[in-house]
């Protein structure tokens, strides 16, 4: 993936992780590291929360992926030159 379709991506999947964390009041790399952890084990006997659970980690783990995607590429290219002057869509 280029760089400016991982930033689009990456925005994209923002708006989602924005959702859950308006809707449960944590950001996400908490609600992760909770999971993680298995801290949230007592929410799994409740259907709605434990699917949005599931879903809010994958999406947070795609979010991670790219933005580690984002990081390997922008740390090998010079920026100035990565630049673009219009938006792609």
């Amino acid at each position: 993936m280029e760089i400016h379709e991982l930033v689009i991506e990456m925005k994209l999947l923002e708006r989602r992780l924005t959702l859950y964390e308006e809707k449960y009041g944590v950001l996400s790399e908490d609600l992760y590291a909770a999971l993680m952890s298995g801290q949230l084990a007592r929410y799994d006997e409740y259907d709605e929360t434990r699917g949005d659970f599931s879903r809010w980690k994958g999406i947070y783990e795609t979010w991670l992926r790219r933005k580690q995607a984002y990081t390997v590429q922008i740390k090998q290219r010079d920026v100035v030159e990565t630049l673009r002057y219009q938006p792609s869509y």
